[in-house]
């Protein structure tokens, strides 16, 4: 057997990350209710947890069911009697056996039935297309078998009844038909909420092909029409029932009316209370997601387990976060290549080509004897070396408000006044100078580099083509505090820079410095003046 693991494997491991995400969402569980489980459990503890909840669920509205339909027609309507006008073997035998078959046998189809739709999720294994599809449909499919043990209850019933008395054909087709409905209605909703951990799992592979869910419109309609139509047609028809075959007497028929009106606002309230819970739990998580990202965590993740246009607001949240997460990577990755202030400025306008005159403060630092570090050294070494000897200058160039413009190499450039103006730049790029020297010395002494310090105007700004250009600045300061670099190798401060640097410099920093002889640059006419650090 191969050790890798299994795409169901995969999938859980990544279900397991949400649902850790997902559950600190100021508490909110992971599909919304606790009674769901975790998204990490095991496939043999979630089938039996919804199972559990889809038998509990339709037997329940079932028996409901049926004592509102003994309800409305022993005392709602009472006139022809279930009991003295029919056998009795009619109403105390078949109408209970039927009733107990059909919560067994409705039971125990509708459980294997649904296992077999969702083995996938059962076994662990990812679900295919076809699976999605099951996973959407297993609701309807719960609603339309309840839906189909009641028509065969209703039809018989008023057939069998009216063949004593035709006045129980519409009573019994509108009472149980009624009942019927209300249940199967009911059945759906809870099979809804019971399947949510098994439609997460199917909609983690993607969303379903088509629209298989009736979508939020569809959904409340179907309630309303259920919950307040039909029992409003059923008050009407009792009227009317009552008007045209007057067997109610007018306290009978304001009994009926109580009775039915009593029973539509109970059962109209549990169905919109159902429909409300599953409309406002996705919308709920996502709210807490979305406060977390605005407090800006970006590792926030959702769980999709609704069909409905909520699960794509789950899936839109989910991507939003992706793109967003992406973003602050390239502006991460983008930032570490150019410096995080070119960054930004780029963010805040347009980059154009051209730049302008700025005065800055330049610190170049070269390493002493790389070529004899290169070929003494294995390739992987060097490496490594170069990335703790650079780890320091980027560090305290950064603590010094620098831009680290490039790497050349093992030479390094920094400049000190752009982009991001500074009252002195010469204190920040001095004092940057004699820290970097101090710390090179005590924590990378394989690495002596000389350091060189100036300043001066420059032109700073994009250089290259529209296609490709990158930030940098150009004047006299660049190749001075390159040449300087060169004769600090040999120094014993490791670090010179120019009177003009030092002289500019604030008093506090200019102390820490001493002037000294004068010498003429490689590639200068004139000669300057070093300072190195007191």
């Amino acid at each position: 057997m191969s050790s890798h693991p299994s795409i169901a494997q995969r999938l859980g491991r990544v279900l397991e990350r949400v649902t850790r995400q997902s559950g600190r969402l100021a508490g909110t569980p992971a599909y919304g209710s606790l009674i769901l489980g975790r998204v990490n459990e095991s496939p043999g503890r979630r089938r039996v947890r919804v199972q559990t909840l889809i038998t509990i669920s339709s037997v329940t509205v079932n028996v409901i069911g049926i004592l509102v339909a003994a309800l409305l027609i022993t005392v709602a309507y009472p006139v022809p009697s279930v009991f003295t006008d029919v056998p009795f073997w009619l109403t105390f035998v078949v109408v209970p056996a039927y009733a107990a078959f059909a919560l067994a046998f409705g039971s125990w189809w509708i459980t294997t039935r649904t296992v077999n739709d969702l083995r996938w999720a059962v076994e662990g294994r990812a679900p295919t297309r076809a699976d999605q599809r099951n996973a959407a449909f297993t609701p309807w499919r719960v609603a339309v078998a309840q839906l189909t043990l009641w028509a065969v209850g209703t039809v018989a019933f008023t057939i069998l009844y009216g063949l004593y008395d035709t006045d129980f054909i519409p009573r019994l087709a509108l009472v149980v038909g009624f009942a019927g409905l209300l249940a199967s209605t009911s059945a759906y909703m809870f099979t809804e909420f019971a399947l949510r951990p098994v439609a997460a799992q199917a909609l983690a592979a993607g969303p379903p092909p088509h629209r298989l869910a009736p979508g939020i419109m569809g959904r409340t309609m179907t309630v309303w029409m259920l919950g307040s139509g039909v029992p409003v047609i059923g008050i009407g028809l009792t009227a009317l029932f009552s008007l045209m075959l007057q067997n109610l007497s007018k306290t009978q028929l304001e009994v009926a009316v109580i009775i039915i009106s009593f029973v539509t606002l109970v059962f109209g309230f549990i169905l919109m209370w159902i429909l409300a819970w599953l409309t406002a739990t996705p919308v709920r998580v996502v709210r807490s997601a979305l406060k977390r990202v605005e407090d800006g965590d970006l590792s926030a993740s959702l769980v999709v387990f609704d069909g409905t246009e909520l699960g794509e607001l789950q899936r839109g949240f989910n991507s939003m976060v992706a793109g967003l997460r992406e973003r602050e990577r390239v502006r991460d990755l983008f930032g570490r290549h150019v410096g995080r202030e070119v960054a930004a400025a780029a963010e805040l306008q347009k980059p154009t080509l051209g730049g302008e005159e700025r005065h800055v403060a330049v610190l170049f630092v070269d390493i002493v004897g790389s070529t004899q570090l290169v070929s003494t050294l294995p390739p992987i070494e060097v490496v490594e070396l170069l990335n703790r000897f650079f780890a320091v200058i980027v560090d305290e160039v950064n603590r010094h408000r620098g831009l680290l413009n490039k790497f050349e190499g093992d030479a390094t450039l920094a400049v000190f006044g752009a982009p991001v103006t500074l009252d002195n730049p010469e204190d920040d790029a001095l004092a940057a100078a004699r820290t970097i020297v101090a710390r090179l010395a005590r924590e990378v002494p394989e690495c002596p580099a000389g350091i060189g310090v100036a300043a001066g105007q420059v032109v700073a700004g994009n250089v290259g083509a529209n296609e490709r250009f990158e930030y940098t600045v150009i004047g006299g300061p660049v190749n001075e505090a390159a040449r300087l670099s060169e004769l600090a190798k040999t120094a014993d401060s490791r670090v010179l820079a120019s009177e003009a640097a030092v002289e500019n410099a604030g008093e506090e920093e200019r102390a820490r410095w001493v002037l000294g002889e004068s010498v003429t640059l490689r590639g200068h006419d004139q000669p300057i003046r070093l300072a190195v650090p007191a």
